[in-house]
């Protein structure tokens, strides 16, 4: 579906300068970027990609060697940078040589924004979808589709800052149009309709509800049901240009159109004092992912070095600490190089005992895999677009993907999802008995139970969702990146050695501990990374709440509410 062209009239001066003033608040800049030539190395500028009503510069990379139906991924940059910037510093090259895909760099111009070349990601004739800023970035990607021949499912955007704004416009605006997408230290979709002067929506100010934050990128698109864009969000801890909340109105706002949980499934450290948060889809695969890193200001995280998960140049908001677009890379399956993920995945009847499927073909593909629940289950290659999964237990179900093989081996993305559930009545494992609570933290529950015979694994459930990313083998698990003084159901099945999941234990109830306080001075809060101070000033990490003066006459206690997260908690704690 292609939106209606609508053509903008030519800017006033004054509307100009506020854009360029609301653009200070969100600077993002590269020092560099004015003294780099907007056509550096590699990057090609295409002049007649279509109407252009946003009046944007339109550049491409393309790796050597790039094949038919490879991805593409639209890359925008801050506030003051160009895309000839963004190419050089934020790593993402590197990452298109190496997994051969295209890239497309828009770029705002200093003649349509003179003083700080931003995104206008808050004016409904520049953000929506089928005008202005929004539909000149949706032509670069159908000339991308028409020219450089990348294929339409794997198509994801990313941005940082003003660029990241447009990015939540974009995946909001165009759904059907994007795989996925990553927001780099950047507002929420759709917050603001008054301009980029809305500070509102980069302070943390403009708080909503899971469902008003869905709301807002379902009105993007009326009428539209999915399936929905991945979502990565990238956040620095100590942002004082856009502040750290707006990395849960993010989350809140895109797992409320998948109709998940707010829940994390799970929670882990990364390098750079990195916590990545990992929301899961009612298939177990990662719908939505949050990486907060502790310490960093505004800027895109990057982490020069040779190694595979290092890239970028650190400099003036380019901040060294973890290769985002390493991650990102990562979390859109760009890492996967093989062929395209089959469509039309469907079950075409069962039995007690089997579940038969069948699939589109792939072009290019030499063979396919089947995976039930995870496991791939054809001992031999599969020429063929259609397959019987026997030796099934019967009444129950179970979750199948497919995936294609091209001829030198490479296995390509899994498709979507389906379940099939074979007839005949549940003869599988008990529930296991003995379910306890070991143990609790602030951010974590402890469980055990007994073991049930036959049983190859165990799955551990949390209010309902399946929580454990892994097979359990064993009977005990510890949940972790819980929230602090919260009560938690649980409940455990066992799985058998055909993938065949039991009924559910009785449930427990584990409550967290409270989280911790930390009460001193400004000054001894700052020296133990509790805070931070600019111009004289302390400000809580994470929150950002303002303590007063850096000396040791401010006393203050702080909350730790989630790893570097703090909130000021005079009295309470």
């Amino acid at each position: 579906m292609r939106p209606s062209v609508r053509r903008r009239g030519v800017r006033s001066r004054l509307a100009r300068c506020l854009r360029g003033l609301a653009a200070a608040a969100l600077l993002l800049a590269g020092g560099v970027a004015a003294a780099t030539p907007a056509a550096a190395a590699g990057l090609t500028q295409i002049s007649n990609f279509g109407s252009n009503p946003g009046s944007l510069n339109m550049y491409s990379y393309l790796p050597a060697g790039l094949p038919d139906n490879a991805p593409l991924v639209v890359a925008l940059h801050g506030c003051t940078q160009s895309a000839s910037d963004y190419y050089s510093n934020s790593g993402w090259p590197k990452y298109a040589d190496m997994y051969k895909f295209a890239m497309v760099f828009p770029e705002q111009p200093s003649s349509t924004n003179p003083l700080n070349k931003c995104f206008d990601w808050g004016t409904p004739s520049d953000d929506s979808r089928g005008q202005g800023e929004a539909l000149s970035i949706y032509q670069m990607i159908q000339y991308a589709e028409t020219n450089y021949h990348v294929t339409p499912n794997r198509i994801y955007i990313t941005g940082l800052s003003a660029g990241a704004g447009m990015t939540s416009d974009m995946l909001a605006d165009y759904p059907d149009v994007f795989a996925g997408g990553s927001i780099d230290s950047g507002p929420a979709a759709q917050c603001s309709t008054s301009g980029i002067t809305n500070t509102n929506c980069i302070a943390g100010t403009t708080s909503h509800t899971p469902q008003q934050w869905g709301d807002l990128i379902r009105g993007s698109d009326p009428g539209y049901n999915g399936p929905w864009p991945r979502v990565a969000v990238w956040q620095g801890s100590s942002d004082t240009t856009v502040n750290p909340a707006e990395l849960t109105y993010n989350m809140d706002g895109w797992t409320n159109v998948w109709g998940i949980s707010q829940t994390p499934s799970s929670t882990q450290s990364l390098t750079g004092g990195t916590t990545e948060k990992v929301y899961n889809d009612a298939n177990g695969k990662p719908a939505v992912v949050t990486y907060m890193v502790s310490g960093m200001s505004h800027g895109l995280a990057v982490n020069p070095g040779s190694g595979t998960d290092q890239c970028g140049t650190s400099g003036t908001y380019y901040l060294n600490y973890i290769c985002s677009s390493y991650y990102t890379a990562k979390f859109f399956g760009l890492d996967q190089t093989g062929p395209a993920a089959p469509t039309g995945l469907t079950v075409t009847g069962t039995t007690d005992t089997s579940a038969s499927l069948s699939w589109n073909a792939v072009s290019g593909a030499a063979s396919y895999n089947v995976y039930r629940n995870g496991t791939k289950v054809n001992a031999s290659a599969l020429t063929g677009t259609s397959f019987t999964d026997s030796g099934l237990s019967a009444g129950t179900s179970y979750s199948y993907t497919v995936a294609a093989v091209d001829s030198a081996g490479a296995v390509g993305a899994q498709s979507t999802a389906v379940n099939a559930t074979t007839t005949g009545t549940h003869q599988g494992l008990p529930a296991p008995t003995g379910l306890t609570v070991t143990g609790t933290t602030d951010t974590s529950a402890s469980l055990s139970w007994n073991t049930v015979s036959g049983a190859a694994s165990y799955n551990v459930y949390r209010n309902g969702t399946k929580v454990n990313a892994s097979a359990l083998t064993g009977t005990s698990f510890t949940d972790s990146g819980l929230s602090a003084g919260t009560s938690y159901s649980y409940t455990v099945a066992a799985v058998d050695s055909a993938g065949a999941v039991g009924p559910q234990s009785t449930a427990v109830n584990a409550t967290t501990a409270s989280a911790p306080c930390f009460s001193d001075n400004n000054y001894n809060q700052v020296a133990a990374g509790r805070a931070h101070q600019t111009l004289g000033e302390v400000y809580a990490n994470g929150s950002n709440q303002d303590m007063g003066l850096y000396n040791t006459y401010a006393t203050h206690t702080l909350q730790e509410t989630s790893p570097g997260y703090y909130v000021i908690a005079d009295g309470k704690c």
